[in-house]
């Protein structure tokens, strides 16, 4: 098989879906679209811990740490955030922030575009979103626009055709193939990718 070495250029189609918590499906109703996610980083902290012997090493473990995302959106409506951090709203329209907010726990899927059109699909399977900081800029002599971030802790769960829990699940396809998106999408909405046909 030949190895692919193209960079990727850009982000897109960031998707969100609320766990089902009685074990009835993967996700409990749609998946859900965010449009114009700027940027993605996805933590996924290692460190190598040594056990000595002899005045040498005897042996390497790797211990994992914590998983956590950190995104970046031009805006993230305010439908999504109460969705994702557990908000409580009124029949007015306004909505809070409180110690007792409790965000549901969700899996996302997220893509790194190439120049070339192939795409890198990245699913998280469990995690839940933290609330962000509220800032804000004055207006000055020239327009800058302010994004919204937000990020999240994940964690592993259990995915159809691992033998072991996972927390992050990708695959890569060529321009015009969806192939890896469709089985991405299975494997962490158990749903097809939106507008996808029926088959």
């Amino acid at each position: 098989m030949e190895k692919k070495y193209r960079a990727s250029t850009g982000v897109d189609e960031f998707y969100y879906g609320v766990l089902d918590a009685t074990g009835a499906a993967i996700i409990a109703g749609e998946i859900e679209r965010v449009e114009f996610l700027q940027t993605i980083t996805v933590d996924m902290p290692q460190e190598a811990v040594r056990a000595y012997g002899d005045n040498k090493t005897a042996e390497i473990a790797v211990s994992a740490g914590n998983i956590s995302v950190t995104g970046a959106f031009h805006k993230l409506p305010i439908e999504d955030r109460k969705v994702l951090l557990g908000l409580e709203a009124t029949e007015a329209g306004l909505h809070s922030y409180g110690s007792e907010d409790t965000p549901p726990y969700v899996a996302c899927v997220f893509a790194k575009t190439h120049e070339d059109g192939s795409r890198e699909w990245v699913g998280l399977t469990k995690g839940i979103f933290l609330r962000p900081n509220i800032n804000g800029q004055t207006k000055q002599e020239g327009t800058e626009f302010q994004n919204d971030e937000i990020s999240a802790e994940f964690m592993d769960r259990e995915v159809t055709g691992f033998t072991k829990d996972k927390s992050v699940l990708f695959g890569y396809d060529e321009a015009a193939s969806t192939t890896k998106r469709d089985a991405l999408f299975q494997a962490v909405f158990g749903k097809a990718y939106p507008g996808a046909p029926v088959v």
